[in-house]
């Protein structure tokens, strides 16, 4: 589990295909910031932009480590099979604060952004999520965005799906990989855990 706290923005340096084929998945090496893996061992978690990966191999020292990826997992996220920044998060511990909300680390579906632009000290950043998704999104609720936990302020439903218009503190901008998105980049969406459990308990309630 996560929170969609941000710790670290890391880069993925190389993409090494594992097979030959489509059905393949690809080997991941990324430079974590400097000290980011000293608590870290063979086998944790770690969310890539969102995507909760498993640390296959590491150096504390280099501030490198691999993860292997899926074809299955590649086909549902954006952003993790070509290199750049990344946003990085371990997995929550039983004693740390809650500081976003309760995030699985599970990509629900990829969104693409409609604008985004700095609007005073703030940035206006605006996500078209799939239609599926809009039924769990309203406002003052949680989305993650690339593994970011975000509160959503407005949304607006059409046929393309369901826009949410989301405000970005400075800090946000500078601590995050979310200052290099542009209008039209494709991006990991997750919604919030406890809209999923309402979701089935409305549905199959007599």
């Amino acid at each position: 589990m996560f929170t969609g706290i941000i710790t670290g923005v890391g880069r993925i340096t190389a993409v090494q295909p594992l097979g030959s084929s489509s059905s393949h998945g690809k080997r991941l090496t990324l430079q974590a910031p400097p000290g980011y893996l000293d608590d870290v061992g063979l086998g944790d978690s770690i969310a890539l932009n969102g995507a909760c990966m498993t640390v296959t191999t590491f150096s504390a020292e280099k501030g490198e480590f691999t993860i292997d990826i899926s074809a299955e997992s590649l086909d549902k996220t954006s952003g993790l099979d070509s290199e750049g920044p990344v946003n990085l998060e371990k997995a929550l511990r039983a004693h740390d604060r809650l500081g976003g909300h309760i995030v699985s680390g599970h990509v629900d579906g990829i969104g693409h952004v409609t604008r985004f632009e700095q609007v005073g000290e703030s940035w206006d950043l605006r996500v078209m999520a799939p239609p599926a998704l809009g039924k769990y999104l309203a406002y003052k609720g949680s989305i993650t965005v690339n593994g970011v936990s975000l509160t959503v302020n407005r949304v607006a439903d059409s046929d393309a799906g369901c826009e949410c218009h989301i405000n970005l503190i400075p800090h946000t901008v500078e601590n995050t990989a979310l200052g290099s998105l542009r209008a039209g980049s494709r991006v990991n969406l997750e919604i919030d855990l406890i809209a999923r459990y309402v979701e089935r308990m409305l549905k199959h309630n007599p």
